[in-house]
């Protein structure tokens, strides 16, 4: 994969034949946050070199650049079903946890493929909305 600058907090990431764009903001308090494909991912680690190609720090043998992506709560909500635990390999699409709201149940599910890096949240728990339940890395 081959990261480009192409424009100020904009990137061209090349990967598989692909080429994508995705567009990063700085937030002085939490760090970087990358936008791409209609997903929101924050960053624990990236470096820019001087060529204005980033480098992120290894995870697991490779090279990837690491991006933690927190899942929330839509609504207020009872956490029903807790059905991964830390460091479980999760598909996207995967339900990772199941609430219930003015008696539905909802679904929270994986955006793409991940790590579960933490899970905030225990099942028969009162949520509010934006309550990080599930950290994907």
């Amino acid at each position: 994969m081959t990261v480009t600058r192409i424009g100020e907090g904009v990137y061209r990431v090349e990967h598989d034949g692909r080429s994508d764009t995705v567009y990063v903001a700085v937030d002085s308090r939490n760090g970087r946050w990358a936008f791409w494909n209609g997903l929101v991912f924050r960053s624990t680690h990236v470096e820019e070199t001087a060529s204005g190609v980033v480098s992120g720090a290894p995870a697991r043998n490779d090279s990837r650049p690491r991006f933690h992506q927190p899942l929330t709560a839509p609504m207020p909500a009872t956490v029903l079903q807790v059905l991964v635990a830390p460091g479980s390999a999760v598909k996207k699409g995967d339900t990772v946890v199941l609430l219930e709201a003015m008696k539905m149940e909802l679904p929270i599910r994986a955006p793409a493929d991940a790590t579960v890096r933490a899970v905030n949240c225990r099942e028969g728990e009162l949520v509010q909305p934006e309550t990080v339940l599930i950290e994907l890395e």
